[in-house]
């Protein structure tokens, strides 16, 4: 399973995707373990943060990103400084 991050995406893909129609997230520096029951799309507008997969490598995600998240993918988050981001899960 694969975390997918398109970086700095274009305005235009952006609003093609309807991101800021979107719900708000939005959480302060932590830890937390998580599982994903459904694929879930999020752009982050704040933050910095590492989501380590269950028996994965660490990927470090944050401001400017659009990142996909597979549906039964289990995983740590580990939030460096406070994330806000749009989240949708498909």
């Amino acid at each position: 399973m694969e975390i997918k991050i398109e970086h700095q995406p274009s305005q235009e893909n952006l609003e093609n995707l309807g991101v800021f129609q979107w719900g708000i997230w939005q959480k302060e520096i932590s830890k937390f373990p998580w599982n994903y029951d459904t694929q879930e799309t999020c752009y982050f507008l704040e933050g910095d943060v590492i989501v380590t997969p269950d028996g994965g490598k660490p990927v470090q995600m944050g401001k400017g990103d659009l990142v996909t998240f597979p549906a039964g993918m289990s995983c740590t988050w580990e939030i460096k400084s406070a994330v806000k981001k749009h989240y949708s899960f498909d």
